[in-house]
């Protein structure tokens, strides 16, 4: 069978797959989903019914306070920019005081995803472009595999005080997959007013702009990163809003130990952003980090210090109901360890092929694009692009890794506001100095319960 009578048939799959999908929603839904749309998008008729969808005991003494007083501490459990696609809803079990002042939540969700590699296969559970194995080889077309990484708990308390405002704290927790199943800690941090701190996704991010995906890895130009940090948040309207944070650094460099010697970080990340909101909570953020860091030059002896900087343009836009557009670009230097694709080696810093001895930080891009549209309110299906583009000063190692390509294109069912399956097929490509390439393709399922 050739590749594109395989590719064909994943098509026709993928439509028929569509129309049955739909049909069926349309069956089971209780309201017309052309109607809600109309007024509202996919994800805004999600939240509504998950909020519909909660059962609530109430502690403590005196009459239960009134119903938007509950409405209330219930919306904000829902309030979180920095939650990512993957992650698990809001809790259906809270605990909630009677005079609303105070509401935890314990939930997760159990996450099960199985993958086919086919023409073209990866080593790892993530669909990652940076790992594709290059040249060829003919013993590495084909795989199949499966995971439970992402099932995940979590554990959130709400307070309401006059004084300091909303309280958070929240601890995420999730596992990692087979055959080193480790459970790890995501998320732990709290929030005061505007103030955050603990172990959180960096300001520099924008997780809200990423396309949705089935795939653990997602889009191969995304910032991410999780650090301790220290954060203030403020909106100073309805449609302005800006962060800064300080952030614990975690810089990687590529030091030989011969010429050149990694040191210790000893200053944190800054790290910014300036956000314009409106209409069905869309945005256009523009983000910068700023970074130093250090190096031991061995031929000389002296110390060094590299300043690394990052800039990032991201956006989600509704130009109907039905339709999501995402949109994400960043550059800069010494700011690959928080590109998804180029995290994985030391490009922060690199060596310096004219002057033995010497490191700088190199010039990396990333591109992402996508989009989300809804067939009903509980069917959607999306598409995610991502491009990585490696640009260093001087001549590098024929075998180094130069530009990688990722496309995902997937169908998620709702079934329930919690119980959702899904479909994907993904492609992508690694392309190195010298002029040799590989590319991999793969089909992989979702099935996701959260509680």
């Amino acid at each position: 069978m050739t590749i594109c009578s395989m590719k064909k048939i994943v098509c026709i799959i993928i439509c028929v797959t569509t129309f049955v999908l739909a049909t069926a929603a349309d069956m089971l839904s209780v309201h017309p989903d052309s109607l809600s749309l109309r007024t509202m998008t996919g994800d805004e008729i999600r939240t509504a019914k998950l909020q519909q969808n909660h059962k609530i005991f109430y502690v403590g003494d005196g009459d239960k306070s009134s119903a938007d007083s509950i409405a209330r501490m219930v919306s904000l459990f829902y309030v979180d920019q920095y939650r990512h696609f993957q992650d698990p809803q809001a809790p259906y079990f809270l605990f909630m005081s009677k005079d609303a002042k105070l509401a935890m939540g314990i939930g997760g969700c159990i996450r099960m995803r199985a993958w086919g590699d086919f023409d073209g296969s990866l080593p790892v559970n993530g669909f990652v472009p940076y790992m594709i194995p290059v040249p060829r080889d003919p013993d590495q077309i084909r795989r199949i595999g499966g995971t439970p990484a992402g099932t995940s708990l979590f554990f959130k308390v709400i307070g309401r005080s006059a004084t300091f405002g909303d309280m958070v704290g929240y601890i995420l927790c999730d596992y990692s997959g087979p055959g080193d199943v480790l459970f790890k800690l995501k998320k732990a941090y709290v929030t005061i007013s505007d103030w955050t701190i603990g172990y959180a996704d960096t300001s520099f991010s924008d997780v809200e702009a990423q396309a949705p995906t089935i795939d653990g890895g997602g889009q191969n130009g995304k910032i991410v990163h999780t650090t301790l940090l220290l954060r203030w948040q403020h909106d100073f309207s309805p449609h302005w809003e800006m962060a800064t944070s300080v952030e614990l650094p975690q810089s990687q460099v590529d030091a030989d130990g011969v010429s050149t010697k990694k040191l210790d970080d000893y200053l944190p990340d800054l790290a910014v952003f300036g956000q314009y909101n409106w209409g069905h909570n869309e945005h256009v953020r523009l983000s910068g980090i700023l970074r130093s860091i250090p190096y031991r030059n061995l031929v000389t002896g002296q110390r060094h210090t590299v300043v690394g900087w990052g800039v990032q343009l991201s956006a989600i836009a509704y130009p109907c109901n039905r339709l999501a557009i995402y949109a994400m670009a960043n550059t800069g230097r010494g700011y690959q360890s928080y590109v998804a694709d180029l995290s994985i080696g030391s490009y922060d810093l690199v060596a310096d092929a004219s002057t033995p001895g010497r490191l700088y930080a190199p010039l990396a891009v990333g591109l992402n694009a996508g989009f989300k549209f809804n067939i009903t309110p509980s069917l959607y299906t999306c598409a995610a692009l991502g491009r990585v583009g490696y640009y260093p000063k001087y001549k590098v190692d024929g075998t180094d890794y130069r530009y990688g390509l990722y496309g995902a294109f997937n169908l998620f069912w709702d079934i329930t506001p919690r119980l959702q399956v899904g479909a994907e097929y993904l492609i992508g490509s690694r392309h190195n100095f010298n002029g040799q390439h590989n590319y991999a393709n793969r089909v992989d399922v979702l099935f996701q319960l959260s509680f």
